[in-house]
């Protein structure tokens, strides 16, 4: 481009104007002072308490714009424990556990016995990754955890043994927090607030499995149940694996009975054992005619 072209922008982008700002020999105490600092190159001023609006709008646009241009149009988002163990895990830690006290015991039994979700969460992530549903030109239902160990590992895992790409949302947390390996890379994102976080796991989202966890896997579940409930979001397919262990600790009918919520709301949910039974939820509602069919 030239000077007297047209279609050329006449004010330099900021990436230039860095390297002009930042390209000069010359290092006055005026330019070695802070305040003289770009806006936009001053890390100590974005993280002051009064830009937290701006960071909020970072957080948001910054996965919004890779998944756009990685033509990503709806996901398949995977919820569950960071602390169930694979199969393998599992016998390691009952052997671990055998000279422990009773409670340890009886922890890694049961810790044990929901192994077989991190195969059925490995099983659908593949499934459905090996669907390869593309539609305006746009992936469908790309595997999306919260990129961290357990559930969401099996879920990533599954997407890249299918040769597919897959999303990790991970957060800051005290104690060190590292995407899995599955993730993928380009796809691969870490947030400082999980309300932002939260809202990318559910822009996309077109179904959503929810496999046995703790506290982190209840907010989700629950935000989301509330979510659809309420009419603030349009149904979707919100599937739960492992039926004993969701009655017994919460009791979902008993919240009917008592009148909190309309015996309806019970039908937002799907219980599943399989993923089959999962897939087959998720193209019922969708009316996906199988693309792997004979």
């Amino acid at each position: 481009m030239t000077d007297n072209d047209l279609t050329d922008r006449k004010f330099y982008r900021a990436g230039e104007e860095t390297r002009f700002a930042e390209g000069g020999p010359e290092r006055t105490p005026q330019q070695a002072h802070p305040a003289y600092k770009l806006a936009f190159r001053d890390t100590d001023f974005l993280l002051r308490d009064e830009l937290r609006p701006v960071r909020f709008q970072l957080e948001l646009l910054k996965p919004e714009m890779l998944l756009d241009e990685a033509r990503v149009g709806s996901t398949l988002v995977m919820y569950g424990s960071a602390r169930i163990p694979s199969p393998a895990q599992a016998e390691a830690r009952l052997a671990a556990a055998r000279d422990g006290d009773d409670y340890d015991r009886k922890v890694a039994e049961r810790l044990a016995e929901k192994a077989k979700y991190y195969e059925e969460a490995y099983r659908l992530a593949r499934l459905v990754s090996e669907k390869g549903i593309i539609e305006n030109g746009l992936r469908q239902f790309v595997v999306t955890t919260g990129g961290g160990p357990s559930i969401m590992e099996a879920g990533n895992r599954g997407a890249s043994d299918a040769g597919s790409e897959s999303i990790g949302l991970n957060i800051v947390l005290p104690h060190e927090q590292a995407p899995n390996p599955y993730v993928t890379p380009y796809l691969s994102f870490q947030f400082h607030y999980f309300a932002l976080r939260k809202m990318h796991f559910l822009l996309r989202a077109r179904a959503v499995a929810v496999f046995p966890g703790g506290f982190g896997t209840f907010d989700e579940f629950f935000e989301l149940i509330t979510l659809v409930q309420t009419g603030k979001m349009k149904p979707m397919p919100i599937i739960l694996f492992g039926k004993e262990f969701w009655e017994r600790v919460v009791n979902f009918e008993a919240l009917a009975e008592e009148g909190v919520i309309s015996k309806g709301d019970l039908d937002l949910i799907t219980w599943c054992e399989t993923a089959e039974e999962a897939w087959k939820c998720i193209s019922d509602f969708y009316e996906i005619k199988d693309p792997t069919a004979d």
